[in-house]
């Protein structure tokens, strides 16, 4: 969600959160980038394609975290655009360890994750978008959290496909909208994911999304892509930027 991410792995092994790419399953590689080809994904190319983010665009995913430290006696400070650096121990001046960080982050996704409530009006907004164009979830997580991720989306109604991706999205999403003549859009909270997909792909429409409200007036904006933290909103623009 915040902060560099190590370089995306391979994708010739299992990259879905809820689906396990078999031996034998079609890839396709565009520019050296090998991505799972759309029908593999049951994605039609007839229609319009809308790569969209899970933590901070469809989730509240602070909030969820949040929780969970503060059951394990830590607090979530929400004072600055990060992740690690906003967890403390209970009148502690320093943050939290950076180590320490990532193992509690790596525990609420391998047992916490289905439990992040739906940031307001995506799901709705996103079942809008079905009507009229394929829908696949590009989500950066652990790899401990498939199950989990999977029964959050199910539990929503969100029955798309789910691609685990690690570090910059430019690559696998450029690997993807490859395969469609159709128009293409992507929405993130996350200004380097948006940077590296519309670098990598610059037909492609990019807008960002900021679920939280207490990390709206923290989040960097660029002008290369619309801020619209209000889901309906955002769904006019998506439909308006893929009307063929």
């Amino acid at each position: 969600m915040f902060g560099p991410s190590p370089p995306c792995r391979s994708l010739s092994g299992r990259i879905s959160l809820n689906f396990v790419i078999p031996t034998g399953t079609p890839l396709v590689e565009h520019l050296h980038i090998v991505a799972p080809s759309l029908a593999s994904l049951g994605l039609s190319t007839e229609r319009p394609l809308v790569l969209v983010d899970v933590d901070e665009v469809l989730s509240l995913f602070m909030q969820g975290f949040g929780d969970f430290l503060a059951g394990r006696g830590l607090e979530m400070r929400i004072d600055r655009f990060a992740l690690f650096q906003n967890i403390y121990r209970p009148g502690a001046s320093e943050h939290l360890d950076l180590a320490e960080g990532k193992k509690l982050f790596d525990a609420f996704f391998a047992d916490h994750c289905h439990q992040i409530e739906p940031a307001p009006g995506g799901i709705e907004a996103l079942n809008r978008l079905a009507k009229s164009a394929e829908i696949l979830i590009l989500s950066n997580a652990p790899a401990e959290a498939e199950r989990l991720r999977t029964e959050w989306l199910r539990t929503h109604g969100l029955p798309h496909p789910l691609i685990l991706n690690s570090g910059p999205k430019g690559p696998i999403a450029a690997g993807l909208v490859a395969q469609t003549r159709q128009k293409t859009a992507f929405v993130d909270d996350l200004i380097p994911n948006l940077d590296s997909v519309q670098d990598h792909s610059p037909a492609t429409a990019t807008f960002q999304h900021v679920a939280d409200l207490r990390l709206r007036p923290l989040a960097p904006r660029s002008e290369r892509h619309a801020r619209i933290d209000d889901w309906a909103e955002l769904a006019d623009a998506i439909e308006a930027a893929i009307r063929s």
